[in-house]
């Protein structure tokens, strides 16, 4: 691969075809070289994404990583710094989703989905904030969900996670802002319409011309503009809902 651009990078972990590619449409479109990551075998649908970015003029490259595993997640940020630019923006927009009640729910299925949507995060903040504080600049995303603020019937083990990863993203906004680092969680809260959503719903249409399912794409614009806040009004926390929804 060609030496890094000087242009800034957005490392999107947890793109697919609703929100994590509509955020990187999004911040290509802005300017910045998009990275994509989802699991490996998901890396064929990561092409096409990036293809569909490349035709509209922008840059992008995708790369398929496990986002639980400590040493894949390390080396993805390396070699993005080594061979494509400075990472500008790093969003952590793994959702992991699933409903199970109490007495369903394995020591297998509460570890793995906190590991999917709270330690992933964790080692994403933490290797982004390791290549952006030399630099004493960043912008580090985290995408949240009602399960963030409070815990659902038959959610234990997708609120508990989310809770951690707000707690995580809190932490993290205190020790890295006075570096010149800007970390922000936002609150997704309401369905989002993609894959997952159409799995579930038979006729998704009515709900789209109603405006009462977040779309990708407005809901991308929210990204391009926290990382482009001036750092004296910095926002940390943004919720983003449907107008019809319930709070």
């Amino acid at each position: 691969m060609d030496e890094p651009s000087a242009q800034g990078v957005c490392l999107v972990i947890g793109a697919g075809d609703g929100l994590g590619g509509a955020i990187a449409r999004a911040f290509a479109r802005d300017g910045l070289i998009v990275c994509v990551t989802r699991r490996a075998r998901h890396l064929d649908q990561l092409e096409a994404l990036c293809a569909a970015i490349r035709a509209e003029g922008g840059a992008a490259h995708a790369f398929g990583v496990d986002a639980r595993s400590e040493e894949e997640t390390a080396a993805l940020f390396d070699r993005v710094e080594r061979e494509i630019g400075p990472i500008e923006v790093a969003v952590f927009n793994i959702g992991a989703n699933v409903r199970f009640g109490i007495r369903e729910t394995t020591a297998r299925v509460f570890h793995k989905v906190w590991e999917m949507a709270c330690f992933g995060g964790f080692l994403a903040g933490r290797e982004a904030a390791r290549v952006m504080a030399p630099r004493r600049r960043g912008t580090i995303l985290f995408t949240g969900a009602t399960g963030s603020l409070r815990g659902g019937a038959g959610f234990a083990a997708f609120a508990a996670a989310k809770h951690g990863l707000r707690a995580l993203a809190q932490s993290m906004a205190r020790e890295l802002g006075p570096e010149g680092i800007h970390v922000a969680h936002l609150v997704c809260d309401g369905a989002i319409d993609g894959t997952f959503l159409r799995s579930r719903v038979e006729d998704v249409a009515p709900l789209l011309e109603d405006d009462a399912v977040l779309k990708p794409e407005d809901a991308a614009q929210a990204y391009v503009w926290l990382h482009k806040q001036p750092r004296s009004s910095w926002t940390h926390e943004l919720d983003l809902r449907p107008w019809q929804e319930r709070f």
